[in-house]
């Protein structure tokens, strides 16, 4: 079963270090690059408040964005704000997100995402989640994938592997850090290939963020993750 009241609180954890972090810039130091292709730090956090307001519409019955295009402009628009700005900017979506998610619902309802994805609303906080805190790691600030919690480290592992679970691209993979294991790519009896790491690496692997490098791999080659 999903807590959605868990992932809320922790969701107001994640927010709350990326926000002491992001208050530790300057305005040159916003303006660098991220470790995201083409986008500065400006960029992840103004994606980060306008997806927390384009959660508020998912949870409410709102299409999430009004478009790809006017989300992307948004973003474009929002990035070269100041510190100041920005950092208002996150706290008050933020709050506006868990305004919505602290509002008596049925939390057991199917709620429809970008791209005609569809998922529980109860799984809404977690995926909150993971966009604060795998975008602090993105912000090249200090934070890195060791620093996540551990639960989450699990959680969106498993997420991600369920994420590839079927796809015809990815050869049937066992996934282990040593003591828990995961099954992702084509379906199989016997897997094809075994990759074996610490939690950390584990999920930059599957989340885009590291290249497999410091992996074990048995059976054949690291397998080429389609993209998130």
């Amino acid at each position: 079963m999903i807590d959605h009241a868990h992932d809320l609180a922790r969701v107001r954890d994640a927010t709350d270090r990326l926000l002491a972090a992001v208050a530790e810039l300057d305005n040159a130091s916003l303006a660098l690059p991220s470790r995201l292709p083409g986008w500065s730090r400006g960029h992840v956090l103004a994606h980060l408040a306008r997806n927390a307001d384009a959660l508020v519409n998912v949870l409410e019955g709102r299409p999430m964005y009004a478009s790809a295009e006017q989300r992307d402009a948004d973003i474009e628009r929002d990035a070269p704000r100041p510190v100041a700005v920005q950092l208002t900017d996150v706290r008050e979506s933020a709050a506006r997100f868990q305004a919505a998610g602290d509002t008596p619902a049925d939390w057991t309802r199917t709620v429809e995402l970008r791209n005609g994805v569809t998922d529980s609303a109860a799984r809404i906080p977690f995926r909150r989640w993971a966009e604060v805190d795998l975008h602090h790691v993105d912000l090249g600030t200090g934070y890195e994938l060791e620093h996540l919690p551990a639960e989450f480290l699990e959680r969106e592992t498993g997420f991600l592997a369920q994420r590839f679970a079927g796809h015809p691209d990815v050869p049937a993979t066992r996934i282990t850090d040593g003591s828990r294991a995961w099954s992702t790519g084509r379906e199989a009896d016997v897997p094809e290939i075994t990759v074996t790491g610490r939690p950390a690496d584990l999920l930059g692997w599957l989340a885009g963020r590291r290249d497999g490098a410091a992996l074990e791999v048995e059976g054949g080659a690291l397998p080429k993750l389609p993209p998130l």
